[in-house]
This record gives structure tokens, sequence and C-alpha cells, in this order.
């Protein structure tokens, strides 16, 4: 469903993206975990084109396109806007329209983007409301939200444009620590009906349990990639084993 090939990124002098290369079946959760500064980021933005990469493929669904640095065309609006919506992606911060209830806001893309009729696109915003459990709040304004409501409601609005894949950048990072298990519960019901996903995550126990694979990055470049339990629990790397020891620490090992 995704493929990234030999992927670079530079922001002036600093390389961000050194070859990076990926493939993302479909119905596979991928999460990418490392520390600050490593591209993970900048790796997710690279996947929706919010920033064009320098070199290499990016392929999400059927629809692929090779960057050539300076020499890179992107395609017409409308072609880039079909890619884009391919890829649904939420961030850290949820960025909802303060002037827009919560059902307006997850209406906006498909009644604006996609011409759906009000009506219809209602209908469906309803319908995943009730999906991340806020129904209720679909007459509420953002302001009256906590948090974790708000990143649900961010969730609702991307797969309102029916993407094929899911990109979540720590999406949790942001909330209080009560509010976390709300959202992560969503994420872990996409996967259970087969949505494909690439998250990056601080949240080692979630990945662990919920990802098919994680790949720990470094540097702008993937160290190591493997099944989640394998990588997390027996990492094969000396830096995938110094950055999780963090997290290992007064964790029992689990079978």
């Amino acid at each position: 469903m995704i493929e990234v090939t030999h992927l670079g990124k530079r922001f002036g002098d600093n390389r961000v993206l050194r070859d990076v290369s990926l493939s993302v079946a479909k119905g596979e959760v991928i999460a990418l975990i490392g520390p600050s500064g490593s591209g993970k980021s900048t790796l997710l933005r690279c996947l929706n084109l919010l920033t064009v990469p320098d070199e290499g493929t990016v392929r999400v669904g059927e629809q692929s396109l090779t960057f050539t640095g300076a020499a890179t065309r992107l395609p017409k609006d409308a072609v880039l806007s079909g890619f884009r919506a391919r890829t649904g992606m939420v961030f850290q911060h949820f960025n909802l329209f303060p002037h827009m209830t919560v059902l307006g806001n997850v209406m906006e893309g498909p009644v604006t983007v996609m011409k759906q009729p009000k009506a219809q696109a209602a209908d469906k915003a309803r319908a995943l409301l009730a999906k991340v459990g806020l129904l209720e709040k679909a007459h509420a304004w953002p302001d009256q939200l906590s948090g974790g409501q708000k990143q649900r409601v961010a969730i609702a609005r991307a797969l309102a444009m029916e993407p094929q894949v899911m990109l979540f950048d720590e999406v949790t990072s942001a909330l209080d620590p009560e509010l976390v298990g709300e959202v992560l519960r969503v994420i872990q019901a996409l996967a259970e009906e087969g949505m494909t996903m690439l998250l990056v995550t601080h949240e080692m126990s979630f990945a662990r349990e919920v990802a098919h694979q994680v790949a720990f990055m470094r540097d702008g470049v993937i160290v190591e990639c493997g099944p989640a339990r394998q990588v997390i629990d027996a990492p094969n790397e000396a830096a995938t084993r110094a950055f999780l020891a963090r997290f290992h620490e007064g964790r029992p090992t689990s079978a």
C-alpha cells in the first residue's frame, strides 16, 4: 500500500532523510520510533507531500511520484489533491477549525474537496463521530472539548476523506496522561478493522501490542526494522537498545 524508495530530504545543510526505504503492506501497522530530530515526522510529511522530498520515490496505492531535486515537477492541483486524499494525516496538535462545530469540522473536507452534498456529508460525519465515541459532541465547539476529544475529532475528520492509509504524527504527545488512552483505543480499533497505518509514537507498549512492525530511526536513516515485539523486546542494533533502555527500565520482560 505504501512504498518509499531511496527517499532523501535536506533543509539547507541539514540532511534530514538519508536514502530511506520502507514498505507497508495493506492492513499493516508500522510504528516509527526514535529520538527527536531523527526524521520520523519528516518522513510522514513526505508521504502526503506536505514536505516535498529532494530525491527518491513515494508510492501510495497505485500512484507513484519520483523526485529529482530542483527538476521535480509536482502534478497539477487535482492530481496532487487526489494523492493527498489517499493519506489521512493526524498531527500532534489538533488543528480543528475553531469557527466550526465538531460536525462542521468533520463535514468540511467531503463537502469542499469531494463535493459531496451536505446531507450526505453530515450523515457520514455523524457515523464517524459515533465511531470515535463523540456523537453527542456533534454540535459542540472545539474550545468546549478536552484535548483527547479534539484529537478524536481530528481522526474522524481525516477518516471522512476515505483515505487508503492513515498517518499519525505523535498524536498523544500533547495530551495529558489521563487522556492518552482514549485516543489510542480509537487507533487500535482502526488497526483491528484493517486500516493501513504508519504512526510516529513514543508509546512503546502500544507500539509493541498494536503495530505489526517497528522501525527505529536515528539521524535520518532507518537503523532497524522488524516485528514489533522483537524490535522492542530484543533489538539487534546497539543504537536501538540504547534508545529503548529508558523505556525498559522497571518493566518486566514479556514473553
